[in-house]
């Protein structure tokens, strides 16, 4: 019998509590999904929203992803709190530094995915985790990169020529009704990266408040393109029904 996949709906995966460890001493949370069998397409490394907004590894998008992409597309999510940032899982070590320090929250999350042979890493960042992503994720290890509503607050243009140069993919989401940055501007700013694929996403905002199934195929699209989209929406199996407490940093 097959069952709508909703918000709440946790498909089969392997689930694992993780501690990522910073060259500035600190101790992040977070968690790494992996297909219930086998080994992941690909990986995605889940860069999320400002946490003084409320942004954290439970922000919608990145929850439904570690609940069904490795069930519906055979890829790992791993998803933490950047510093100071809080979830049901805990709070991780240290302060918000505007972008700065969570350098090397980035690069212990890029180490955690290299020593554990992950396959095919990608970079998915949400907002002030796309900041993070074009600011400090241009790494050897990073296949690509998915910006969702990339504000461009604290990247400059030498960070769009650096990933220009690098011919890295780098997918932007773009919502219609963006607070910051909406497709046309989006599509003038990113020209700096020849390579960059910019996506209007219409009767869409910031937050992408019931658009989560779109963001997901989406980045799907990107990173195993051989995983048709759009993702089933029902399932059949077994599954949990699982209610996360939202916890403000």
């Amino acid at each position: 019998m097959s069952t709508e996949i909703r918000a709440n709906t946790m498909l089969p995966a392997r689930r694992e509590q993780i501690t990522l460890h910073t060259a500035d001493g600190l101790e992040l949370i977070g968690e790494l999904a992996l297909p219930e069998s086998g080994q992941p397409r690909a990986t995605l490394i889940c860069l999320h929203p400002l946490p003084t907004h409320g942004g954290m590894m439970d922000s919608h998008i990145y929850r439904k992803a570690a609940f069904r992409l490795p069930a519906l597309a055979d890829i790992a999510v791993l998803r933490f709190n950047t510093r100071g940032t809080a979830s049901e899982a805990g709070r991780s070590q240290g302060n918000f530094d505007n972008g700065d320090s969570e350098r090397f929250d980035v690069a212990a999350a890029l180490e955690y995915a290299e020593f554990h042979d992950l396959p095919n890493v990608w970079l998915v960042g949400w907002s002030f985790g796309t900041d993070l992503t074009l600011v400090h994720g241009l790494d050897p290890l990073v296949e690509g990169a998915v910006l969702i509503s990339p504000p461009l607050r604290w990247s400059t243009e030498d960070h769009l020529r650096a990933w220009g140069d690098s011919g890295k993919p780098v997918h932007a989401l773009i919502p219609e009704f963006d607070d910051y940055l909406r497709p046309q501007e989006a599509r003038e700013r990113f020209a700096l990266i020849p390579q960059a694929e910019v996506t209007g996403f219409d009767d869409t905002k910031h937050l992408w408040v019931g658009k989560a199934e779109a963001a997901l195929d989406a980045i799907v699209r990107t990173i195993t393109p051989d995983v048709a989209t759009p993702l089933p929406r029902t399932w059949e199996g077994p599954f949990e029904t699982r209610q996360v407490t939202i916890v403000n940093s």
